[in-house]
């Protein structure tokens, strides 16, 4: 297990009672990112370093709860220092916040062959504001059915400013429908639009430019400077 050289990781003495103590200690982690029990190994990651990962050898006693974790779950790992290596030697699922879970079947929900499944999905995914449903409902914008696209419309709404990056390349959208849905979108979404807008402009082609430009004019917001190819980020009114 490699650790940041420049966070070391304080060592605590844990066993078994009455056992041989071992170094060791309890890693806690809030998503597991990967389990192989095959190479009989587990990648989690580590909040407390900005998000980083690391790969943990499992011990063959501990191959049967490995099995039972699964990508995205919590776990608290109980971790010792065997030869010279750091080995998970047992695991603890924590429970998962209710709503994650319910966003993770919607997720998979709106998918599904069935148009009624992904229409439901489509609208608790709003409610539920989980931001990994964004790209999911930008994607259900050209849904075969009707009734599906309003709700994804209506949750990118719903889901507000953090919706607005993945909308902007569909404002200029081949699809007159997509390319108006996108626009009406951001407009409903209003003030916290703005920002993600603005900075879109730094990169945008001008075809894209001149769309973003029109749809914070449309906003009310205008560049206080000419916006050229490489110029600064405008500052807006």
């Amino acid at each position: 297990m490699v650790m940041p050289d420049d966070a070391p990781v304080k060592l605590i003495q844990i066993g078994l009672k009455g056992g041989e103590k071992q170094d060791g200690f309890n890693l806690v982690t809030e998503r597991v990112v990967s389990v192989n029990p095959e190479a009989k190994q587990l990648e989690v990651e580590l909040l407390a370093y900005d998000g980083k990962t690391v790969v943990l050898d499992v011990a063959d006693e501990a191959l049967e709860d490995l099995k039972k974790l699964k990508a995205g779950d919590g776990a608290t790992i109980r971790v010792v220092e065997e030869g010279g290596k750091r080995i998970a030697k047992s695991f603890r699922i924590r429970a998962k916040d209710p709503n994650a879970a319910k966003a993770d079947a919607m997720l998979l929900d709106l998918k599904d062959p069935h148009w009624l499944n992904r229409k439901y999905a489509a609208e608790v995914l709003g409610e539920l504001k989980d931001e990994r449903a964004v790209d999911p409902l930008v994607a259900a914008l050209t849904d075969d059915v009707g009734d599906v696209r309003q709700r994804a419309y209506d949750s990118l709404i719903k889901l507000g400013g953090i919706s607005v990056t993945s909308l902007i390349p569909l404002l200029v959208s081949e699809e007159d429908e997509i390319r108006q849905s996108a626009t009406e979108i951001i407009r409903k979404i209003g003030k916290p639009a703005v920002e993600p807008l603005a900075t879109a402009l730094t990169d945008a082609d001008d075809r894209l430019k001149t769309r973003i430009l029109k749809v914070l004019d449309r906003m009310g917001y205008k560049p206080k400077t000419r916006v050229d190819t490489g110029a600064e980020l405008p500052k807006l009114t």
